[in-house]
């Protein structure tokens, strides 16, 4: 499973302006084939601050994922409301929890 991490900090009152961008990624992600998770999430303590957690069935599903005509709306958005954008990519197992 390959996991995504991103975390990025918006231009004030810009996560108001994401909200759409965000939704409309979010649900057209969800039904791309080998997405197992896409979720969004603002920080409590700093509501400036977005995360994006991703998880992916392989790096193929991942790399058809960002070619999706929604990714490159997405990309735009965050471009015109986002700043330090960090993107990591982690290649994980799933393990039970508690662990045994």
């Amino acid at each position: 499973m390959i996991v995504v991490n991103v975390k990025l900090e918006t231009n004030p009152g810009a996560v108001e302006a994401l909200k759409a961008a965000i939704a409309t990624v979010e649900k057209a992600s969800r039904a791309e084939p080998g997405c197992i998770d896409y979720a969004f999430a603002t920080e409590i303590n700093d509501p400036t601050r977005v995360r994006i957690v991703e998880h992916w069935a392989s790096l193929d599903a991942l790399k058809c994922h960002m070619a999706q005509p929604h990714m490159a709306a997405f990309r735009e958005a965050i471009a015109k409301n986002a700043k330090n954008v960090v993107v990591k990519l982690f290649d994980g197992e799933e393990l039970p929890y508690p662990p045994k």
